[in-house]
């Protein structure tokens, strides 16, 4: 699944903030961050600085160096045991829109196609999308998530895009319970 601009600058802004949150730890605490020896050092030196200037450029640098870690999910973990989980559950709720969205986007290309070789589009449409997310998430139905992704392409009744949403978040909240904090990234 390709990520439009948007969707890649929301997740750099993500980092961002990531990177904010880090930078404002005390240093003990930086000390014991499950991160690389040049991302630390990075983050210490952007908790010394008082002009804004050069914070928010060092602040741009260590973005681009969480970019490049394979997974910043520990460091999320990490910044949840410390100051509480807000930031790791803005990530998952952003994810999860763009999971939505992405459903979507694909029923209504689904109806495009068939409208341009003039065959049915129904609700038993089979969505690619919709089952891997089924086998990422346990507990989803592929057929459910494709069914509100056609009714919403049909009719655009915002109810089905919220309905969609909350299956998506039930089961990420499930999928949290029965094993535990879960990666941020679903797909």
């Amino acid at each position: 699944m390709e990520l439009s601009r948007s969707e890649q600058k929301r997740r750099v802004k993500q980092l961002e903030d990531l990177a904010e949150e880090l930078a404002a730890l005390p240093a003990a605490v930086l000390a014991a961050l499950p991160a690389g020896e040049e991302l630390r050092g990075q983050l210490q030196e952007a908790a010394g600085l008082k002009h804004d200037g050069a914070r928010k450029r060092l602040i741009k640098h260590i973005t681009k160096l969480l970019r490049e870690e394979d997974s910043p999910e520990p460091l999320y973990q990490f910044l949840a045991g410390r100051k509480g989980d807000a930031l790791l559950r803005k990530k998952r709720q952003h994810e999860l829109e763009h999971l939505r969205d992405a459903l979507i986007e694909e029923a209504f290309a689904a109806k495009q196609r068939a409208k341009e070789r003039q065959e049915d589009f129904s609700e038993n449409w089979r969505s690619q999308l919709a089952a891997d997310i089924a086998a990422k998430l346990p507990g989803t139905d592929a057929g459910e998530l494709a069914r509100l992704a056609f009714f919403f392409a049909v009719s655009r009744n915002p109810r089905h895009s919220r309905e969609l949403f909350r299956i998506l978040r039930a089961a990420q909240e499930q999928l949290g319970r029965a094993h535990g904090p879960q990666p941020a990234s679903l797909l």
